[in-house]
């Protein structure tokens, strides 16, 4: 009897996995989609650029998907993944204190691509990216200019914008606002690789 419970259980578990994926990127498997780049080891770094102290540290592993049809995309990097920092110690608040990695380990840009431009073609394109900035666990609207260039069937995209931390509810100590900026930096690079759809 526990044996069977336990075989239904996990086969609820791996279905609603499987829900779970499907619902995050179905802008990839609809019947309409084009052509689709994805990467696994994109750069996204941040600066904080405070007048005690300038902060910065890098991932190297942003993932992020985008169809050239709808022109829609979602970008996620684990906040855990980013490496820098002046001290240990500095990297363990970051995590621990003003990220809550353990609770929010995902910052996540989901949207679309608001110009109107053939993305199948090759060329350097200026674009304004519209979507939802999760950080933290809140959730805020953003418009965030880039360039995405298009060449031998790789999809290359850079941004660089700035957060609020305030926008984020991520609370800084007071005995440490000259070290941490309110504002920070972020700049991204991604060469996405083309997916060989059957």
């Amino acid at each position: 009897m526990l044996m069977a419970i336990q075989k239904k259980a996990g086969v609820f578990l791996i279905l609603a996995l499987a829900f779970f994926v499907a619902q995050a990127f179905s802008f990839l498997t609809k019947p309409n989609a084009g052509i689709i780049y994805r990467c696994s080891n994109g750069n996204v770094s941040f600066l904080s650029d405070a007048p005690l102290e300038d902060i910065t540290a890098t991932s190297k592993e942003l993932k992020g998907a985008l169809d050239t049809e709808g022109r829609t995309f979602l970008f996620s990097v684990e906040v855990s993944t980013f490496q820098g920092f002046n001290s240990g110690l500095q990297e363990e608040h970051f995590n621990e204190n003003y990220l809550e990695t353990s609770r929010y380990p995902k910052v996540t840009f989901q949207g679309k691509i608001v110009e109107d431009i053939d993305l199948a073609r090759e060329g350097t394109y200026e674009v304004r990216a519209k979507g939802m900035l999760e950080i933290h666990g809140i959730r805020q609207e953003r418009i965030i200019k880039g360039t995405i260039t298009v060449h031998n069937e790789q999809l290359t995209v850079d941004a660089s914008f700035t957060v609020l931390l305030e926008d984020h509810d991520i609370k800084i100590p007071r005995v440490v606002y000259q070290k941490i900026s309110p504002e920070i930096v972020i700049t991204l690079h991604a060469a996405m690789e083309r997916l060989i759809q059957n």
